[in-house]
């Protein structure tokens, strides 16, 4: 049986994965090139150096730009897009049904600490959550597992009966690597991943209601 649910963060309760892209993007424009894609992709769902886009931006453009001036005004202009995001779609009616039906709710976010629980405290939801695992408690992020280990340890809860609610194929793979069931609910920028693995995917956690997530995953509901 289902004893928890372990949520990601970035774009899956808050979409600040397409703000942060736009805000790479608009840098990029500025010096007359484009950010593709493909290549950001690489970077949701972990905080693993796998691209670095201002080092790439330099070597297109042949020239050291002025990092600590670019770098303010792009994570100005990216909180600016964040902070007019509501909390995404089902999110709040999950956590509300999860507490009245005595679930343990945790969450596993590569990002920092500081990140997750300050947009957490702002959006006057950190009540909900019993443990926050995030990039400052484990040696690596996704795709690697430590982050759901860590989590489920301080939650008290075996993988086999856990959820994980993920939005990137980084995400996906580390729950799965844990051996928690994965939900996968894919945004804009990661529609187009490879989800194979996943135990299920909604285009929105307002598609279905807690109470049928988990009758499937308990094996009375087939979807």
């Amino acid at each position: 049986m289902i004893q928890a649910l372990v949520f990601d963060f970035d774009g899956v309760i808050l979409e600040t994965e397409g703000p942060i892209y736009t805000s790479w993007q608009e840098l990029y424009h500025a010096h007359g090139q484009e950010l593709a894609l493909e290549q950001w992709l690489k970077n949701i769902g972990t905080a693993e150096e796998v691209f670095d886009p201002i080092t790439d931006l330099e070597r297109r453009i042949g020239r050291t730009l002025d990092r600590s001036t670019e770098l303010l005004r792009r994570r100005e202009r990216e909180l600016e897009l964040i902070y007019t995001q509501p909390v995404l779609p089902g999110v709040v009616d999950y956590l509300k049904s999860a507490r009245a039906r005595g679930l343990k709710i945790g969450l596993a976010s590569s990002s920092p600490c500081s990140w997750v629980t300050s947009h957490l405290e702002r959006l006057e939801l950190m009540e909900y959550f019993d443990v926050i695992a995030a990039g400052d408690d484990v040696p690596r992020t996704k795709p690697d597992p430590a982050l759901y280990w860590t989590a489920l340890g301080w939650l008290g809860v075996q993988p086999e009966h856990a959820i994980a609610f993920e939005d990137s194929y980084n995400g996906m793979l580390a729950a799965k690597r844990a051996g928690l069931r994965c939900v996968v609910v894919p945004h804009a920028l990661t529609r187009h991943m490879n989800f194979d693995l996943a135990d299920l995917r909604l285009d929105s956690l307002a598609d279905l209601s807690l109470e049928d997530l988990l009758s499937h995953f308990n094996g009375r509901l087939g979807l």
